[in-house]
């Protein structure tokens, strides 16, 4: 009984298969974004940019339908450049970069829907809003398994001066030059893995796989690499159980990921060891000399 369900799927359907794939992949590259994007207080610029790739992506699943490279390269052009306009916008005219983003978030969102509404059909919207990853094919795992191992590579070679960046970019500056293009890869990094959760969760839901599973690792360890390994595990176990609940009910697979994830989230703000709330009421008792 407990085989059939937990294991059952996997060993008789592809489709689980190549899903449960994808999601490994997606936790691996996603996970430690988040992480950094939580520590460097991001995390809503991940959101922001999230609905920002949505007019591109749009516009190449309406002219190739569901080619990951057409809606990859949408997505890229339209995230670089949201990017880039409220970078300059936010230089230009004194306006904070945080609004000047929010502005062409919104704008990039309504423009995507609208895109989707007026030449496709309630189906494709939902699809691009939301995704599908039980409708994951081998070149799209492909796709998707390569943005992972480059996202990978790109995060080992900047990893020191991001990490330094993110606690005291004043000494980097003194020191090295390498902060400016490093945060310039790590943007970069963002939109590659939000375009490459496009396909499995979709534009709203992308994101919730790289953010909640760093929120859930901030509660349980103060150590960088401890809360990177944290994050990879609780988004590849919230891929897992989501896929699970999705394959035994009528819950779609993203929704069901991310509120596995949401879940898990809710515990470790109740019980994390590092300042959950049952650990703040019930302090262990201190060293007494």
């Amino acid at each position: 009984m407990v085989y059939d369900a937990l294991i059952g799927p996997f060993t008789e359907f592809e489709f689980m298969r190549r899903a449960l794939a994808a999601v490994i992949a997606l936790s691996l590259a996603g996970a430690p974004i988040g992480v950094f994007l939580m520590l460097r207080r991001m995390s809503l610029v991940g959101d922001a940019m999230a609905h920002a790739i949505l007019p591109g992506a749009a516009v190449g699943f309406l002219l190739s339908g569901l080619n990951l490279f057409a809606m990859t390269a949408g997505g890229l052009i339209a995230g670089f450049a949201v990017a880039i306009l409220a970078g300059l916008v936010a230089r230009s005219t004194g306006l904070k970069e945080d609004a000047s983003l929010a502005t062409f978030y919104l704008a990039s969102l309504a423009l995507g829907v609208t895109i989707v509404s007026i030449n496709g059909t309630n189906i494709d919207l939902l699809h691009v809003l939301f995704g599908n990853i039980l409708a994951m094919d081998d070149q799209t795992l492909l796709v998707v398994a390569f943005n992972a191992t480059v996202t990978l590579l790109v995060l080992a070679v900047i990893y020191r001066p991001l990490v330094i960046e993110s606690v005291d970019p004043l000494f980097l500056r003194t020191v090295s030059r390498a902060g400016g293009p490093a945060h310039l890869a790590f943007l970069a990094l963002v939109v590659i893995n939000l375009v490459n959760g496009f396909q499995a969760l979709g534009t709203l839901l992308a994101v919730g796989l790289m953010i909640l599973p760093a929120g859930i690792a901030r509660f349980w360890s103060r150590d960088l690499t401890v809360m990177i390994c944290i994050a990879v595990v609780a988004a590849a176990l919230s891929g897992y159980a989501g896929l699970v609940l999705s394959f035994q009910t009528r819950v779609p697979s993203g929704p069901a990921i991310i509120l596995v994830a949401t879940v898990l989230y809710i515990v470790s703000v109740l019980f994390g060891r590092v300042g959950g709330l049952v650990r703040q009421m019930f302090p262990g008792r201190h060293l007494e000399a």
